[in-house]
């Protein structure tokens, strides 16, 4: 997998481009902005670039395009609501390879929507393997899961934070904590405790692409080198029957 590092910066780039166009195009039809950041927010597709750029290296690793689903077709049942929205799958002959989410957290709230962004990861685990557990997916092995997080860098996410103690201590690692150190410490619990096989963490000031990622074990190359290690496997035994 060449030039990882220029193909991560485009689809940084291609985020940012993106937020701002919808930033501007819906400040042009309503007159005004949602408040704060919302209006870039809401309009959806920021991550496309990361979608595309996964489903590109699955292709460049032998997973044939027909199996990769984006925008379409990407709903899966779930145990405690009937479906839920992936961002992208890979589907081979009935049986469920892959699944990933992409997000994106942008200031400058980041108190209320980090919660709902680490309740939103929790659930979504916990309702497919729930699923699976059921049989829903059956007869699939068990899928590779994957969790990607873009968050923006800036003195809001990346300056300590209080927290409030008023029965019980938090632990330590969360003590002054920045919204960055806590997405760190999310990611990389969700990938250790098992309820994503892969977990992914960036962090960008929206300058020219830059980006960084604060953690060997949630970079980028090492999301797709699991992701990619698993569809190649299950595709290179079905070439083998």
């Amino acid at each position: 997998m060449k030039n990882m590092g220029e193909r991560v910066r485009g689809a940084v780039r291609d985020f940012w481009r993106t937020r701002k166009d919808q930033s501007k195009r819906q400040g042009s039809r309503t007159g005004q902005r949602d408040q704060g950041q919302r209006s870039a927010a809401t309009g959806g597709a920021q991550m496309d670039g990361f979608v595309n750029l996964v489903r590109e290296i699955l292709v460049e690793n032998q997973v044939p395009d027909d199996t990769i689903f984006r925008k379409r077709r990407v709903e899966l049942p779930g145990y405690f609501r009937p479906t839920k929205k992936w961002d992208l799958l890979v589907v081979s002959e009935g049986r469920l390879v892959v699944g990933v989410e992409f997000k994106s957290h942008i200031g400058p709230s980041f108190g209320n929507n980090y919660n709902n962004r680490t309740e939103e990861a929790l659930g979504s685990a916990i309702d497919l393997w729930t699923a699976y557990r059921e049989g829903a997916f059956a007869p699939s092995t068990r899928p590779w899961l994957g969790y990607l997080l873009l968050l923006e860098e800036g003195v809001r996410s990346t300056s300590p934070v209080k927290t409030r103690e008023p029965h019980f201590s938090v632990f330590d690692e969360f003590r002054d904590a920045s919204y960055a150190q806590r997405y760190e410490q999310l990611l990389t619990r969700l990938l250790r405790e098992r309820l994503y096989d892969g977990t992914c963490f960036i962090l960008s000031d929206g300058k020219r692409g830059h980006y960084r990622e604060p953690s060997a074990e949630l970079s980028f190359a090492q999301f797709v080198e699991g992701l990619v290690a698993r569809a190649s496997a299950h595709f290179k035994i079905l070439a083998s029957r």
